[in-house]
């Protein structure tokens, strides 16, 4: 049997961080995670990393604030990912993202590169709304940093997070379904994916040991996955065995609204405008410069899976 890849998880503590740590033990990789000292007090990410290191992970010292200890942290494993989050104001986290690059290039050792991007593929958003154009610039800055210092990666393109969007039945600021009303964009027609975000994290382990997709994107969107937010929505009046009131939201009035918004809120309008209107997640094919990961038979999970959760838990209250 091949030996599996020595796995450094930076940003392990993070919402998806967590579940790449989980999944990269479960399968067998002897993981390490970055423990930074910026953590400090924080008896919750101290506590999740002791939870790591009693399953099998290995906790390795390296800050972002000395390059020698990124540098040491680099040096002890094969592959690296990044999961470091920061929201809708990514400056920093690109900082943090080239401070690693550097560290990875001068290790010299890295097989593969996973760095921080799991959403939409920025290299197909150059047309993006302002500012939520902003978010893919600043990948792209990362991407190319990546290339230019000839570092072997993997993108992953996981489209929507499904406790993040089918919770809330796709509606922005939202993350609980009602059981009364729901406002639809437009007609509510247009695909977008969403994946659990336990299958993201799967989905990302299993690729850094696939050949086929080194130096490639990966886009994770199962058929099953690929549906409308009418769908969605469809799918939860089935389980509470209730129709919701439905009002709809025009382009144009949605895309007046980002005036009113502050600057976090408008990176969220923006992209939602991308998603449900534009269909940007689903209105291209996967050429030769990416791979599909359902088509290598990693997983595939129900796509109604957050909205059972939901029912089960709204129907105990």
């Amino acid at each position: 049997m091949e030996k599996k890849s020595r796995v450094l998880v930076v940003g392990g503590t993070g919402y998806l961080g967590r579940r790449i740590v989980k999944a990269s033990i479960a399968e067998g990789h002897p993981t390490f995670v970055l423990n930074r000292p910026e953590i400090g007090l924080d008896i919750e990410k101290v506590q999740m990393l002791l939870s790591f290191k009693q399953k099998g992970a290995r906790l390795v010292e390296g800050s972002f604030n000395d390059h020698r200890s990124l540098v040491d942290a680099v040096k002890q494993v094969d592959v690296i990912i990044s999961a470091i989050s920061g929201v809708h104001f990514r400056s920093h986290e690109i900082l943090l993202q080239l401070k690693l690059v550097e560290a990875i290039k001068e290790a010299g050792n890295i097989k593969r590169f996973l760095p921080s991007e799991f959403g939409t593929d920025p290299a197909r958003m150059g047309h993006a709304l302002a500012p939520g154009n902003v978010t893919f610039d600043e990948k792209m800055v990362v991407r190319k940093a990546i290339e230019e210092a000839n570092i072997p990666f993997t993108y992953i393109s996981a489209n929507c997070f499904m406790g993040y969007f089918v919770g809330g039945l796709c509606q922005l600021g939202m993350i609980i379904p009602s059981t009364e009303s729901v406002s639809l964009y437009g007609d509510g027609n247009v695909k977008a994916v969403f994946v659990d975000e336990d299958d993201i994290a799967l989905y990302t382990i299993k690729t850094i040991d696939d050949k086929r997709t080194l130096n490639k994107t990966v886009y994770i969107r199962p058929p099953q996955n690929i549906l409308s937010q009418k769908q969605v929505v469809m799918a939860w009046e089935e389980l509470i065995g209730k129709e919701l009131k439905k009002t709809s939201i025009s382009e144009e009035d949605f895309l007046s609204s980002i005036k009113d918004q502050e600057y976090a809120q408008q990176v969220g309008v923006a992209h939602f405008y991308h998603f449900f209107y534009e269909g940007c997640l689903t209105n291209f094919e996967i050429g030769e410069e990416g791979e599909e990961a359902s088509d290598r038979n990693y997983i595939q999970r129900l796509h109604i899976l957050e909205l059972v959760i939901i029912s089960n838990v709204l129907c105990d209250l």
